[in-house]
């Protein structure tokens, strides 16, 4: 039966509901990151219908929203990239710390280098880029990166790379020795001879398909990302994440709002929401990266034990943004190793 209320109470009951955000919410994420039924619960919980598009890199995110207009209420960038958007003017400023979700964050996440006053981020999931070996191609060892930098001959065809020189670039200069963010040419100069030195080797350099290519071993090596790795190995596959002395190349991707975006309501309405303990424990399940929020250990489905992959025992280098003529180099190493 419907309940006919007078204006004061209608008033009363509607300030005392939550301010959820209807209408449409435009995501923009990395591929296959966000957890399906979280999905669902969020449209059936704030009436907000929900759209998804993915990308496999960092750079594809920024191209992206330097474009304008880009269409996109959220999207999940890693911590370098988010500097140079709110640098670029690319973001909004959400007043991050003054979220819900905010209280969520681990303290070791709040006020970083790339936000240093949360104005504009909040983290979604961490974790590392290294290589993946599959075990019935690759008996080797695994504890340098020379293994897959600089292959033995019965490589050859075997190995494939990401697409992009986002994290193959700090990867290669973690094994040399060559700083992040360094301007000095002669220092690329070594980068670039690596890779090129490497590059007949490569079958492939490539984002897509990665879980296909090397668990069905058609390469023996992928340069990948540590979680991608965990969940293919749970399913079936007989690959080792490898943990190389020099260390692994870290990430952190995080929530923001593009500049212009159309429902900024419902855009942190979606952060606070994936922050909350009980949804960032379902996130971590099904994404299989690290939480920079809190979720509950008594459900979390991966530990040290079954999941090695999410808890390196190497050294883990951050990503940085670099200054514009770091930048260039790296992309002309990348662009001319690509010709």
């Amino acid at each position: 039966m419907k309940t006919k209320l007078t204006l004061g109470v209608a008033i009363s009951a509607l300030l005392a509901m939550p301010a959820f955000a209807e209408g449409t919410l435009n995501l923009y994420t990395w591929s296959d990151s966000i957890a399906p039924e979280l999905i669902k619960k969020f449209e059936e919980t704030t009436g907000t219908t929900v759209n998804i598009d993915g990308f496999n890199s960092n750079e594809d995110a920024l191209t992206k929203l330097q474009a304008g207009s880009s269409g996109y209420d959220v999207v999940t960038p890693s911590q370098h990239f988010v500097k140079i958007m709110i640098d670029q003017g690319l973001l909004e400023n959400i007043d991050a710390k003054d979220m819900a979700a905010f209280a969520q964050v681990d303290d070791k996440w709040k006020n970083q280098w790339w936000d240093p006053e949360s104005n504009y981020s909040i983290p979604l999931a961490y974790g590392t880029a290294g290589y993946t070996v599959n075990r019935d191609e690759y008996s080797g060892p695994v504890d340098s990166w020379k293994a897959y930098f600089e292959p033995e001959a019965d490589m050859k065809g075997k190995i494939a790379s990401l697409a992009s020189p986002d994290e193959v670039v700090g990867a290669a200069q973690l094994y040399l020795g060559v700083p992040f963010c360094t301007e000095d040419k002669a220092e690329m100069k070594k980068v670039y001879d690596l890779l090129m030195a490497q590059k007949p080797y490569v079958a492939a350099y490539s984002s897509d398909n990665i879980e296909n290519r090397v668990g069905s071993g058609e390469v023996a090596m992928h340069f990948w990302w540590d979680g991608n790795s965990l969940k293919t190995r749970l399913d079936g596959a007989n690959i080792e994440y490898a943990m190389p002395k020099e260390g692994l190349v870290g990430w952190l991707d995080s929530f923001v709002v593009p500049k212009g975006a159309s429902n900024v309501a419902a855009a942190k309405e979606f952060i606070n929401f994936m922050s909350e303990e009980e949804n960032a424990t379902i996130q971590y399940n099904y994404y299989a990266h690290a939480s920079p929020v809190k979720i509950d250990e008594s459900k979390a489905k991966y530990t040290p034990e079954n999941a090695p992959e999410l808890f390196p025992t190497v050294p883990v280098e951050f990503s940085r943004a670099c200054s514009p003529a770091a930048q260039d180099l790296i992309t002309k190493v990348w662009t001319d190793l690509l010709q």
